[in-house]
């Protein structure tokens, strides 16, 4: 390790070179990115190293699939937008004056702008984590990149990794609450730079930056609890997410950053308190944090892909059966006020007049889906699946956009009387995962094995194959949730026999038909499972699925069994407007659309029609998601 004074005199010495290699770089870009954009691995990654475990089912490259016109393109490009207009300076501010460096621009403010940490108690809740997202933004763009091949997007990234390498030092993490936090999400900001944007010696810059934090980290994943054990100024400095960094450390690894990133993924495993409990059927989620504990699943995930270790893969399959089964909502939320809570202790439903803090949205969904993925992709269960699609519609789908201030949207609010507001805290954690998330769209949608492709989410998107000269692509134009049908056209070169799976989702019921070309080919395909269809597909072949959706009531906790919720298919339906002071579980089952497609609904009740919109339908009036259901 390379004593402190060094790192920033390192760094200075990558950004020449970048600098003098940048304009030629930049002449041929344009020519690569569009060779990156066809391949599922980006062209302009290093060789890595291979996996122990190959998983049955592949990711696509995030410039393989195409967002259609619609509510995932709109909000994919309102953040793209967003994110590209960040101000350099602003964002590089916190590394450079600790750095030692000229920092020009305005402070940020709120949790990214340092402050004296009596500051925290004041309004704005300014210096919380300073910096802490700028690795989130970066990850974000690189994607969005890899998506869209905007040339501005990879070049903005570019210049912020060059600037970054400048200004790494080791006093940025001097009196710093969060340094694995901080570090986590720098780590896979320059990884994603290096794969999807090009960025010259971004992983020489990841190991500069690695040298900086590592006297600030602690000796390995430790447990809050362990932490609090530990010296510490305040109870806020206990508050960091060492468990969780494992995951990016083994990305490094395969990325081609180095074997020490292997080693520490391993010496950061949250294994004695975390992974081996939960591999060992073990509920020991209730009081931890929501969101890094399910974040840290991922962990697991890697280490059962890197390592071939089947307990790791235990410990994820398990910590999500018991979030699904002991902590979610109807949405497919958890966490409220960011604590998971103890089964059969009717918190949940408590929750309800305590808290308007229900579900850390951008964040948790960014959890939610990344484990899923992990997750589907190793066992093709396609429970996976529907669980994404909960999060999907009833969580961050809805999620407010983020305000030119900093302001974000950060918790769903499952409260009796609930409403949409912006966290008060300027540039707050859910901004960073925000611009992940999105990015995400296109790569939880499908997937594929070696023989065909996998339809995972219903949602207007195109995604294409390349099988050495032939091309596959899959055109799907849809309206659901809000219709129960989704329509998908075949395009091939040439007559071509693979397999396309479409996602059966466990609440289909037996009235769902598949049809091709208008001849119905399956009837009641059995529901939680991928159906397949295996044929010779022609060109301007149509994939047309109608599913037959009911509407069901779910009840918050056992301890509070006429607290229900209605959900239509994968859809939760929150009442606003009045709302009748007695409603039968009869009465709300009538809810119907007041027209194909609507997002409005009502149902009939003896005082009166009570309105119900979906989360992303709702957005300046209250609601409620739980109705205390008699009969």
């Amino acid at each position: 390790m390379r004593p402190a004074s060094s790192f920033t005199l390192a760094a200075r010495c990558m950004v020449i070179a970048m600098t003098q290699s940048r304009r030629t770089f930049l002449k041929t870009s344009t020519a690569i990115a569009a060779v990156s954009l066809v391949k599922p691995r980006n062209a302009f990654a290093a060789l890595g190293n291979d996996p122990a475990i190959s998983t049955p089912l592949s990711q696509f490259g995030y410039g393989d699939v195409e967002l259609l016109p619609g509510p995932l393109r709109q909000q994919f490009d309102t953040n793209h937008s967003f994110y590209s207009a960040l101000d350099e300076d602003m964002l590089l501010k916190p590394f450079r004056s600790h750095a030692g460096l000229s920092a020009p621009g305005d402070d940020m403010g709120g949790w990214y702008s340092w402050a004296p940490l009596d500051d925290l108690a004041k309004p704005g809740n300014n210096g919380f984590a300073p910096g802490h997202s700028f690795g989130q933004y970066l990850s974000g763009l690189s994607r969005d990149y890899a998506a869209t091949g905007s040339m501005p997007t990879q070049q903005k990234v570019q210049r912020l990794v060059s600037a970054y390498a400048a200004a790494i030092s080791s006093k940025f993490y001097e009196g710093h609450r969060f340094p694995a936090y901080i570090y986590d999400k720098i780590s896979i900001g320059l990884l994603d730079a290096h794969e999807f944007t090009g960025a010259p010696m971004a992983l020489e810059v990841l190991n500069a930056a690695l040298d900086a934090v590592m006297p600030h980290l602690p000796p390995g994943g430790i447990s809050r609890d362990q932490q609090y054990a530990r010296p510490h100024t305040d109870d806020s400095f206990c508050w960091d997410e060492p468990y969780t960094m494992p995951e990016n450390f083994f990305i490094a690894w395969q990325r081609g950053a180095g074997s020490r990133h292997r080693d520490l993924a391993i010496r950061f495993l949250a294994d004695d308190w975390y992974f081996d409990p939960l591999a060992a059927g073990q509920n020991v989620l209730p009081g931890k944090h929501a969101y890094s504990h399910v974040n840290a699943m991922s962990s697991a995930m890697q280490a059962h892909l890197v390592l071939g270790s089947e307990k790791h893969l235990r410990a994820a399959r398990n910590g999500f059966d018991f979030l699904h089964t002991t902590q979610s909502f109807a949405t497919g939320g958890w966490g409220p006020d960011e604590n998971f809570r103890v089964p059969g202790s009717g918190e949940l439903g408590e929750s309800l007049t305590k808290t308007h803090s229900g579900f850390e949205t951008p964040c948790g969904s960014y959890a939610h889906l990344k484990l899923t993925r992990y997750l589907l992709r190793t066992t093709r269960d396609s429970r996976y699946g529907d669980s994404m699609e909960r999060v999907l519609y009833n969580c961050i789908l809805g999620a407010k956009p983020i305000q030119p201030d900093g302001h974000g949207f950060y918790y769903s609010d499952y409260n009796n009387d609930g409403a949409k507001v912006f966290y008060p805290y300027k540039w707050h954690c859910c901004t960073g995962t925000f611009a992940q998330v999105t990015a995400d769209y296109g790569i939880s949608s499908y997937f594929r094995d070696s023989e065909g492709i996998y339809v995972n989410l219903y949602v207007p998107s195109r995604v294409t194959l390349a099988r050495g000269a032939d091309r596959i692509s899959l055109t799907q134009r849809t309206n659901y949730p809000h219709q129960p049908t989704s329509h998908i056209e075949v395009s091939v070169n040439k007559s071509e026999e693979f397999p396309v799976y479409l996602r059966i989702p466990a609440w289909a019921g037996p009235k769902t038909i598949v049809a091709v070309n208008g001849k119905r080919v399956l009837s009641s395909p059995t529901p939680g499972q991928f159906a397949k269809l295996d044929r010779p597909w022609k060109n301007g072949d149509r994939i047309e699925i109608e599913f037959d959706m009911s509407t069901v009531l779910e009840v918050v906790d056992p301890q509070h069994p006429n607290l229900m919720a209605p959900v239509h298919g994968p859809l939760a339906l929150f009442s606003v407007g009045a709302i009748p002071p007695k409603i039968s579980k009869q009465e709300l089952l009538t809810a119907t659309q007041i027209s194909a497609g609507s997002s409005d609904w009502q149902a009939k009740t003896a005082a009166g029609n009570l309105t119900l919109r979906p989360f992303t339908s709702i957005e300046n009036e209250h609601y409620r998601l739980y109705l205390n259901v008699e009969g």
